[in-house]
């Protein structure tokens, strides 16, 4: 049969294989037929992926592993492709695929969709600092149909993974600290990148990584082991994953690291027992690079055959260029150490999920050269990504009302290299983007405030390249620039100071030891001070600093962390006041990097509130326990009261209701957050714990009521055998604008 696709024919082998097309049967029975056909080479080669290696639309590699690689496409013993990215080179290699393999599978094309594809938005934690899952979940489609514009049609994302610890540089790309905010977030992630049908060429399938405790590594040491209990796992770690898939996610990524001594790539208890036994889950899950292979590394398999070995018996259904299974599968089988019916599970997995993409009706689906170039700095996705980052932003102080500035401003200092950066707002994880092409806080302000605004840039804090993988050169030394930006300071009504982390301080492999603003910006700072106390600082950064000196000494704070193309007009639109901040941060700030891993749901212990001149649990060294600024925390221009808060049991569950009322001179939006503390069980309960939140707009001196249901799912909690139980008891019921600040009531469970 001979179908059109993009004005060129396409003759598919199916026909001489006799496939059954996929428009007249189901998925199911159309795998299963293509699988009958298959050989065992080929089943391997489904569970085979490769980054791109070669140029495809050049001469075929005559040598080396680019040429056998390339042969292998050709023969059916590649499944999948990462790190291609135009439809032009994904067209070579799907064609190379489907027309010269025996029975024309094509390939899924897989890439670190993180937070954009070349218009990025805020990085994924900055984005969870809006708590707006219906922003998110656009964010999500419209970085799904900027990259599927491409040719890429599979995304490793969204990572899911709860993290307590600051010092790991990839918490930039999860949801924070609180399993139940995160859970909601990779519903929404995963909601945006899928849409409600697959095949459409305009979305892709989603990834929910990794699977799991990779958020846990021990000293926040990436790629380091977790120690995590049953308790911990099924409580904070799992909660995530499970919403991903019960959300219907088309694919789960392992990780690097073991928990509780064993791999997670090689752990039958989380991939066969748990994702895909009691879960259900029917997708497939796909290791992360090379994580099949350092089994070895960990002293766990004693070499790539048993590594290999251990990966496809435990569930892990495709290997990400560890090369394991495509060198050691076939003798596995053959000698009785794997049995073929593994292969044929992984397999299916796989072909379902190229078959609910789209790929057997039509391989070239994602391959359309005009779109490539009609989505190219697409406007809708350059205002979504906007709108995204005025919401992810999060107002930490604002003494003297400093913020919103003044209209009367005619000496306006800006200051800081991080302002006029245009690579750093980009965050880490943008693989897809073009260096530089962000709108930078100067040039924003600039366009606004015209020769009202003067600036300079200050001290240098980082040099060096700033391109992945590269380590970025902290200035520690040369203290150049400084006198000028105090001058400038000096002379001035008021003084914005852009100050934080590089794009590339955090991510994978970027843990830091010290997490206070890095260089010699807090000196600079400091000088600036003395000559000025109208001081704004604008913190961008990808994971939680801290803050504690700028707390005690800078009137008005901002956090702004890294985000994307759209950084400098969304940061402007703040700090004018055409914005109104409304961000809550998903995650604890520490007063000291002592305090970490800082989570506000931590676990009581017998002397925890009994302050005692010595023998209670404290730092003898800082003067609270307690975050600089709590989970949930973020002020607005305006403020909001609460009261009347009503608890009252129903048939239905348990109905809370508040007032909220703006009583401040802006309207804004509140997030209005309701936690519970059990406080006895037979598993000690978190002293607090995040059960349900509401985004709502409340106009200044207008009054909302606000209600919650809460239910077993709400009440109950997981045992240590995975067992999700609800036992009678007293329970607090919280309710405020963030976790330190609430409303409280009790009521009992029978």
């Amino acid at each position: 049969m001979l179908k059109i696709v993009n004005c060129f024919l396409v003759v598919a082998l199916y026909a001489i294989s006799s496939l059954p097309l996929h428009a007249q049967t189901n998925g199911e029975k159309f795998v299963d037929d293509l699988i009958s056909k298959m050989t065992l080479e080929e089943k391997i080669g489904q569970m085979n992926q490769y980054t791109g290696f070669f140029d495809p639309t050049g001469p075929a590699p005559k040598n080396g592993n680019s040429a056998e690689q390339y042969e292998q496409i050709k023969n059916g013993m590649v499944g999948s492709m990462l790190n291609v990215k135009t439809v032009k080179d994904i067209r070579a290699i799907q064609k190379l695929a489907v027309e010269n393999s025996r029975l024309g599978i094509p390939l899924i094309f897989g890439f670190d969709v993180i937070h954009g594809h070349k218009i990025m938005g805020p990085i994924p934690l900055g984005e969870s600092a809006s708590w707006d899952l219906e922003a998110i979940e656009k964010a999500a489609s419209y970085a799904a149909k900027e990259a599927s514009a491409v040719g890429i049609n599979w995304t490793f994302a969204p990572m899911v993974d709860v993290s307590r610890d600051a010092r790991w540089g990839r918490v930039m790309e999860g949801a924070g600290e609180d399993a139940f905010l995160g859970s909601k977030i990779a519903v929404a992630r995963v909601k945006g990148f899928q849409g409600d049908d697959l095949s459409s060429p305009y979305t892709i399938a989603a990834c929910a990584k990794h699977f799991a405790g990779y958020g846990f590594a021990e000293g926040g040491k990436d790629y380091n082991r977790a120690e995590v209990s049953m308790n911990t796992l099924y409580n904070v770690i799992l909660p995530p994953f499970k919403a991903a898939s019960d959300a219907g996610v088309m694919t789960f990524m392992n990780g690097f690291q073991d928990i509780n001594g064993v791999p997670v790539t090689g752990s039958s208890f989380l991939q066969r027992d748990i994702l895909k036994g009691e879960w259900g889950f029917e997708g497939f899950v796909v290791s992360d690079w090379g994580s099949i292979g350092e089994m070895q590394n960990h002293g766990y398999a004693k070499d790539q055959k048993t590594a290999a070995m251990y990966g496809v018996n435990a569930g892990s259904d495709m290997d990400m260029m560890a090369y394991a299974y495509i060198n050691h599968l076939k003798d596995l089988v053959l000698s009785g150490k794997v049995d073929e019916s593994k292969l044929d599970d992984a397999v299916k997995r796989i072909l379902l999920v190229k078959y609910k993409l789209g790929l057997f009706d039509d391989p070239y689906l994602y391959c359309n050269e005009e779109r490539e170039k009609m989505m190219a700095n697409d406007q809708a996705t350059i205002d979504g990504v906007h709108d995204m980052a005025k919401k992810s932003i999060v107002l930490l102080k604002n003494e003297n009302k400093l913020l919103p500035l003044k209209d009367s401003y005619s000496k306006i200092a800006l200051i800081g290299q991080l302002a006029e950066d245009k690579n750093s707002p980009l965050g880490n994880w943008r693989l897809g983007a073009t260096d530089d092409t962000a709108i930078s806080v100067l040039e924003a302000m600039k366009e606004r405030y015209g020769d009202n605004l003067q600036y300079e840039r200050g001290v240098t804090v980082f040099s060096g390249p700033e391109n992945f993988p590269s380590e970025l050169q902290i200035n520690t030394e040369d203290r150049s620039g400084i006198k000028e930006a105090v001058e400038l300071a000096k002379n001035s009504e008021i003084v914005i100071v852009v100050a934080g982390e590089h794009g590339y301080n955090s991510g994978e492999g970027r843990s830091r030891s010290n997490i206070k603003i890095p260089g010699l910006q807090q000196e600079m700072l400091k000088e600036i001070m003395a000559v000025n106390k109208n001081v704004i600082l604008v913190v961008t950064n990808g994971r939680p600093l801290d803050l504690s000196w700028e707390d005690a000494n800078i009137p008005t704070i901002v956090e702004a962390w890294q985000l994307g193309t759209m950084a400098g007009p969304a940061i402007a639109d703040v700090l004018q006041g055409k914005y109104v901040p409304s961000g809550k941060l998903p995650v604890s700030f520490p007063r000291s990097v002592g305090q970490v891993p800082l989570y506000y749901n931590y676990q009581a212990t017998g002397r925890g509130d009994v302050k005692d001149e010595v023998f209670w649990s404290h730092y003898g060294d800082i003067e609270s326990n307690t975050p600089l600024y709590p989970f949930g925390y973020g002020l607005s221009y305006t403020t909001f009261e609460y009261n009347n808060l009503q608890v009252m049991k129903t048939d239905k569950g348990v109905k809370v209701s508040v007032n909220v009322k703006n009583t401040g001179a802006f309207d804004g939006e509140e997030v209005v957050q309701l936690y519970i503390k059990d406080h006895y069980a037979s598993l000690i309960r978190p002293v607090q714990e995040l059960k349900s939140f509401e985004k709502v707009m409340i106009k200044k001196g207008e009054q909302k009521v606000v209600e919650f249901v809460l239910t077993d799912k709400h009440l109950g909690f997981y045992n240590a055998q995975g067992k999700f139980i609800v036992e009678p008891g007293a329970f607090d019921v919280m309710v405020g604008g963030n976790s330190r600040d609430v409303l409280k009531d009790r009521f009992e469970l029978d």
